[in-house]
């Protein structure tokens, strides 16, 4: 993608600014949450980043903006939801971890219809260096615009999420970060677009790249 183009397509998800980012500015960030990371030797940093600190508030909400070849689309998150989840991914975000990648997985069947991201090399590979628990009450759900992170099991939780672009009947063992609040018709057109897997479920016929993430 050209300089102008990418510029353009920036200029686009920062006017979403004004018409999404209704949340006042978080004076008191108090409460907060001791979170636990754990190092994972054995799956390294896909990208260079330190562990979070351990400290994550667990009040208000942080919006994240993504441009991707598809479009732009912003990410309302919710800190007194998933205090941890979302400190990791601003995180991630402020260590230009998710900026250059590609999403590996598309699906779109009965039972599944998300986008999965955060994986540096290739669908369930490379993650952040670590990981951390799930932050789920069992009554979790996962419909249209629903962001959550996905997993290898419980407390396996690092830089891989979901977006769900129509819906997810699946069990209640994913972390909600939050919701996308503008930019849905981004994911309908990657679903336009096809998916190379008969079953529905595998590498977008065209990748999916996202170029830049930030938060605000």
């Amino acid at each position: 993608m050209k300089l102008p183009a990418l510029l353009a397509a920036a200029l686009v998800a920062t006017t979403l600014t004004t018409t999404t980012a209704s949340a006042a500015p978080d004076r008191h960030p108090r409460p907060v949450v001791k979170c636990e990371f754990t190092p994972t030797p054995d799956n390294p940093a896909a990208k260079p980043v330190r562990i979070p600190s351990a400290n994550a508030r667990a009040k208000g909400t942080v919006d994240v903006y993504f441009v991707t070849n598809y479009g732009p689309f912003v990410v309302r998150m919710d800190r007194a939801n998933a205090p941890c989840g979302v400190h990791n991914f601003v995180h991630l975000v402020q260590s230009r971890f998710y900026d250059a990648t590609q999403c590996f997985r598309l699906t779109n069947s009965a039972r599944l219809g998300v986008l999965q991201c955060g994986d540096i090399y290739r669908q369930e590979e490379g993650g952040p260096g670590y990981k951390f628990p799930d932050e789920v009450t069992g009554q979790e759900t996962y419909d249209r615009g629903t962001v959550a992170y996905g997993n290898q099991g419980p407390g396996t939780n690092g830089s891989e999420f979901f977006v769900v672009h129509s819906f997810a009947h699946i069990a209640p063992n994913y972390t909600v970060l939050g919701h996308v609040v503008a930019g849905m018709s981004t994911f309908d057109r990657m679903v336009a677009a096809g998916i190379a897997d008969p079953d529905q479920d595998g590498p977008p016929a065209k990748p999916i790249r996202i170029f830049k993430v930030w938060t605000r």
